[in-house]
């Protein structure tokens, strides 16, 4: 269904469009409490399944963010040719499942597939609610918006904290060891009592009407979306499909001739190489396993993307502005990751405090603070760049990086319970605003043609650096200190000046662009 009438209006857009945002609002919400849901069960999950912080990370960041980063883009891909709504309410429906199957998990290996799972569900929330929002939306407001969806992440985030440790702790005071139902613990009923409402949530955004894509521009892309059976829509899927997820990648591969086998498996054969290398050398295979089936297969899909579709190679590949973009703002966001994973877990073991006291304050002050934060940054760059000057957007997100590093470095440093309550709201409220830049300025310096591509290799920077590389880091340099996760959260700090280097890169080439 097209939106062609003359709807009434809120602040100069329809109010159709307001009440979509506010449905992909919830959708981010139910998101990021069921991909967070694992960091305020950590105390109770590792001693059930008998696992480390380094283990630990591995799920919540390199299970998960592998395989969401693998398949964010043809699933991006298939929303820039299909019906987003359609694509957005089956990966919800798969999400919620699989984080109900999370609750079934009996081992670290049902756990760590279950996480999988999420993944791929999960890949597809960013591309098509960054695609429609960019459509239901106009230019002048488009980043204010995506921001108030963004806003979803730290929701989410802090009222799984809640939600979690209310679930678990209600169900293991009714049950006790003995006498619980199935023989589910209290995080396994929490996982369960989660996932299962999503299946509801993707019936409605199913109701969702599909807006014209690339409606704001100057010339629409497609007067009329086309449906997700549409055969040719189909085999594009599969093709990019192929390009991307091994070992299909090596037929994507043979098609283009020898040469282009013969580069596809010399690239998995020098991963292969590094990956037993740094197995060997620091341990974890899983970790570098994992990691190294995604390296490839992100170096797979961009060998073939330069081939089949120049055009967006160009515009995810060849742009300084996108990859300076996206690389420093994955940099940035092992830091956030890293505190998502074990900001909870620092509080309780080394202060001593509850996990009631750490979902209500610390759950809560990053929820309000992360959420006023990205409103504040996506606004914020909307004011400074206009129509036009998205170099200005880059400004807030350097700006947002240098500042949260002040609370950040005190509450690692500070002995007083109190003063981390107390950094916590500022130091989630500056990190986010650097998402409302960021996410404010891929939405507007890519083609509508190719957005929902482009935000899939945004969010896969996001996952493959940040959230694949920043918990298990943390995790790995606390158990090499005694499990001291003071000293793993300040060593990953070591990626800010690397983050600022890209950050400029991009400002850089946005300025010659604006001249």
């Amino acid at each position: 269904m097209e939106m062609t009438d003359k709807p009434k209006q809120w602040f100069g857009v329809d109010r159709y469009s307001w009440y979509a945002l506010f449905v992909l609002v919830i959708v981010y919400i139910i998101n990021f409490v069921d991909r967070q849901l694992l960091t305020i069960l950590a105390v109770d999950i590792k001693h059930d399944l008998g696992i480390s912080d380094a283990q630990f990370g591995f799920l919540y960041g390199t299970a998960f963010g592998v395989f969401y980063a693998l398949f964010g883009i043809p699933l991006g891909k298939l929303a820039d040719r299909a019906m987003r709504t359609r694509v957005l309410a089956a990966g919800l429906a798969l999400w919620s499942m699989m984080t109900a199957f999370s609750g079934l998990s009996r081992s670290f290996l049902q756990l760590g597939a279950a996480r999988i799972g999420v993944g791929v569900g999960e890949a597809t929330a960013g591309p098509c609610s960054y695609s429609l929002l960019g459509d239901y939306f106009p230019a002048h407001r488009r980043a204010t918006a995506v921001a108030i969806f963004s806003s979803g992440i730290y929701l989410g985030g802090g009222f799984s904290l809640y939600i979690g440790t209310a679930i678990a702790g209600g169900w293991n005071h009714a049950f006790p060891i003995h006498a619980r139902p199935f023989g589910l613990a209290g995080w396994q009923a929490a996982f369960l009592a989660v996932g299962l409402p999503g299946l509801a949530l993707a019936l409605w955004v199913r109701s969702l009407r599909e807006p014209i894509r690339g409606r704001f521009e100057a010339a629409p892309a497609d007067d009329a979306p086309r449906p997700a059976t549409q055969p040719a829509t189909v085999a594009a899927f599969m093709r990019d499909l192929a390009a991307i997820v091994p070992p299909f990648t090596l037929l994507a591969a043979a098609r283009r001739g020898n040469g282009a086998l013969l580069g596809n498996l010399a690239i998995a054969a020098g991963l292969a190489v590094l990956g037993t290398a740094l197995s060997f050398l620091i341990g974890d295979p899983a970790q570098w396993i994992a990691l190294g089936i995604g390296t490839y297969a992100i170096a797979s899909w961009a060998v073939a993307l330069r081939h089949d579709d120049p055009e967006a190679f160009s515009v995810i590949w060849a742009s300084k502005s996108v990859v300076g973009l996206n690389l420093g703002y994955g940099l940035m966001c092992v830091i956030t990751y890293a505190n998502s994973a074990f900001g909870p877990s620092l509080v309780i073991r080394e202060f001593g405090a509850t996990a009631g006291a750490v979902a209500l304050i610390v759950g809560g002050s990053a929820a309000v603070g992360g959420a006023l934060g990205v409103i504040a940054g996506g606004a914020l760059g909307d004011r400074l760049a206009g129509d036009r000057y998205h170099s200005r957007r880059i400004l807030v997100v350097i700006a947002a990086l240098l500042t949260s590093l002040v609370p950040n470095c005190i509450m690692l440093a500070t002995h007083s319970l109190t003063v981390v309550y107390i950094c916590v709201f500022p130091m989630w409220f500056l990190a986010s605003c650097a998402l409302g830049g960021a996410a404010g300025t891929i939405v507007n310096i890519v083609p509508a043609t190719t957005r929902a591509t482009a935000t899939a290799a945004f969010f896969l920077f996001a996952t493959m650096v940040g959230l694949a590389l920043g918990p298990y880091a943390a995790g790995k340099i606390s158990g090499a200190f005694g499990a001291n996760l003071r000293i793993g959260l300040a060593g990953i700090l070591v990626v800010v000046p690397f983050a600022l280097v890209a950050l400029e890169v991009c400002r850089r080439d946005l300025i010659s662009r604006e001249r």
